[in-house]
């Protein structure tokens, strides 16, 4: 899961687009807040994915619970996260506008990606 030239701020959007994913399998819904977990993740990268893997271990739990189609994908979206958090520090300082757009394009990246492994499933 390499990003190559696209940078940090893409790799970080690819990383929460996957633990979104993550939390919607878990919920069963399709419908997630975009822009309030947007706005979260390029106010702090660091301090944020901090709080995504806490929560990460319930909603792997939940959604591995329901079974079916839900369980195969929250158990490749899971291995996604930890493939990647980049092995080097994180930025905890606020993104700016060019930093966001290529964050905004990681997201939809991963989700895309996503979406066509796992059709309806994905939000």
């Amino acid at each position: 899961m390499e990003d190559g030239d696209h940078g940090r701020p893409y790799a970080w959007g690819r990383l929460h687009a996957a633990f979104r994913v993550l939390e919607g399998l878990a919920a069963g819904t399709r419908q997630l807040d975009r822009t309030a977990a947007r706005r979260a993740t390029t106010s702090s990268p660091r301090n944020n994915v901090e709080r995504l893997l806490k929560d990460a271990a319930e909603h792997i739990l939940r959604a591995r619970e329901k079974g079916g189609g839900r369980a195969t994908a929250a158990a490749r979206v899971f291995s996604d996260i930890g493939l990647l958090i980049a092995p080097e520090p994180m930025s905890r300082g606020n993104l700016g506008p060019r930093e966001i757009a290529s964050f905004d394009e990681g997201y939809e990246h991963q989700l895309a990606e996503y979406r066509e492994a796992y059709g309806a499933l994905v939000p």
